[in-house]
């Protein structure tokens, strides 16, 4: 008898730490997120907006770059599984989320100065390596990309590379993140938790974080050229500003 019932004891535990284990995590799924603190999000725009995740033979650029003026995308589809307008209905929403910033999309090549390249995964290699880097043994790296060409006077050109049939998930992530990157966040960081600009994170939406380093970023006193050292003074009224605009 005494067996029987240590054992049902342990099995009863168990059992209730489980179900206690899933009502806590309900419960903190329902609490809202923290917000991040001003030095949180000082710290993730310095961490993302100078330097790159892959630089150019190694090389980094330790300065502000953005585009200067209007942001023309161009939407490439590849993919059997057309996706051109949910990433022209992201693209038409930075209008409202980035002050500062300007897009719009356009079928002329030639006037595109931002390429979106949507394609399946068997073409993702092939298609980086033709239409981003022009180069056959380029290496690619990841599920998705971005490339900017861009000097102290701002970004010249972005090509992003985004795969549809991932997953609804991998899609969402690599085509929010990429454009993201491309208007000039280009480095990565994995202590940023609240962040898409991480590649451990799993967030699949442009996070209030992000906004906020977006809108920072898109600021007029952030000058294209500047370096780390030259901006600090002025970030704490570029981010007092950016969050009142970011809701």
């Amino acid at each position: 008898m005494f067996k029987k019932s240590a054992l049902s004891t342990l099995l009863f535990s168990r059992s209730s730490l489980r179900l206690l284990a899933v009502v806590l995590a309900l419960v903190v799924a329902g609490l809202p997120a923290r917000a991040a603190s001003n030095d949180e999000l000082l710290r993730g725009f310095n961490l993302t907006v100078f330097g790159a995740e892959f630089a150019p033979f190694g090389i980094q650029s330790r300065y502000i770059r953005k585009f200067n003026g209007p942001v023309r995308f161009n939407i490439i589809n590849l993919a059997k599984r057309d996706r051109t307008a949910d990433v022209t209905q992201f693209i038409r929403s930075l209008n409202g989320s980035i002050y500062g910033l300007k897009t719009s999309t356009t079928r002329n090549p030639a006037r595109a100065n931002f390429n979106v390249y949507v394609v399946d995964q068997a073409d993702y290699v092939k298609v980086a390596r033709e239409q981003v880097y022009k180069r056959s043994t380029a290496r690619i790296p990841g599920k998705c990309l971005v490339r900017s060409v861009f000097s102290r006077n701002g970004i010249i050109r972005s090509d992003a590379v985004v795969v549809s049939d991932g997953g609804e998930a991998l899609f969402k992530r690599c085509m929010i993140e990429e454009i993201l990157q491309g208007l000039g966040p280009l480095n990565e960081h994995p202590s940023l938790k609240e962040s898409m600009f991480n590649d451990r994170s799993r967030h699949t939406s442009f996070t209030r974080f992000d906004r906020i380093i977006l809108n920072m970023l898109y600021d007029r006193r952030i000058r294209n050229g500047a370096s780390i050292g030259s901006v600090q003074e002025i970030l704490p009224a570029v981010l007092a500003d950016a969050k009142r605009r970011v809701r």
